[in-house]
């Protein structure tokens, strides 16, 4: 198994903090996404390696392993029980025996003869499961509204997947065997897949509830009318009441967002009026509010 430099995949080095690492996994997956870079193997080789380095430094006991174990980072727990067993086998040495000679590069010698890889006493552990694999899904809140398929590229092979309606911002999924392959006959690796969810400039998502503010006027405030609000399924009118006041909140029922795998229940959409004050008024509509104005004191 070759060796695989994860910090210089990522162009850090061992003293990048957690925010680093984070920064540069969006960055470098974002350039090389094969969405982006369709017919471009070299691309998608980076975009696997990108996700794969990101899967292990991103996690801190991952992390501490790989630091240490270099390539063998997965099989550690087995090098540490077979280094128990000696040091119970051989009390007298302190395990001496399997401790030295398996520092730093010779680990990979050592893990090699242990597990089957090479030549000398082997020993059948019934393989290991392949490395995980870490990508992202952005949608729009519309998207993330409806059911629909959506292809992905992953270690070049084409995945369709079903993303159901409802799922939240940075939700997680797994996909299970659609990770890298595994060693010595071990299962292969899971796909997590998260989503970012874009923010919607006009509706606001709070769980399954949606939230917007409409601006009416204060003719239409003060005398009742009409307003045409943008809900997920389409514009809608509402009646505006007389005499509505600013900050009024209504509720359309149903309107807002779908509940996540519960088919047919959905939040309910919160609309906010804002009244707009009239400007650059000419002389003779001064004169009309100057007389209400006298109107409403004269009858208090």
């Amino acid at each position: 198994m070759e060796f695989i430099d994860y910090y210089k995949i990522l162009g850090l080095d061992k003293t990048a903090s957690d925010e680093d690492i984070k920064k540069a996994y969006r960055k470098l997956a974002r350039k090389h996404h094969p969405d982006l870079n369709p017919k471009d193997k070299e691309a998608n080789k980076k975009f696997q390696q990108v996700n794969e380095a990101n899967e292990v430094l991103s996690d801190p006991e991952k992390r501490k392993k790989y630091d240490r174990y270099g390539k063998d980072w997965q099989h550690a727990g087995q090098f540490q029980q077979a280094r128990q067993q000696q040091q119970q086998q051989y009390p007298s040495d302190g395990g001496q025996r399997y401790s030295e000679g398996f520092e730093g590069d010779n680990f990979s010698d050592f893990f090699s003869s242990l597990f089957g890889g090479g030549g000398g006493k082997t020993k059948s552990t019934g393989g290991f499961k392949g490395q995980d694999y870490n990508a992202e899904i952005r949608l729009s809140l519309q998207e993330a509204a409806v059911t629909h398929k959506q292809l992905l590229t992953v270690n070049g092979k084409s995945i369709r997947i079903t993303i159901p309606a409802g799922v939240q911002n940075e939700q997680k999924i797994k996909l299970k065997g659609h990770g890298a392959p595994g060693e010595h006959g071990g299962p292969p690796g899971d796909l997590y897949l998260t989503f970012i969810v874009a923010e919607d400039p006009k509706l606001k998502r709070q769980g399954n509830d949606l939230y917007s503010v409409e601006e009416i006027d204060l003719y239409t405030a003060v005398l009742g009318g009409e307003a045409t609000i943008d809900t997920l399924s389409g514009k809608v009118k509402l009646k505006v009441p007389p005499e509505t006041q600013n900050g009024t909140k209504v509720r359309l029922k149903g309107k807002g967002f779908p509940v996540y795998k519960k088919e047919g229940e959905t939040g309910d959409l919160y609309v906010t009026y804002n009244v707009i004050l009239p400007t650059n008024l000419s002389e003779k509509e001064k004169e009309l509010f100057k007389q209400l104005s006298h109107l409403k004191k004269t009858s208090a």
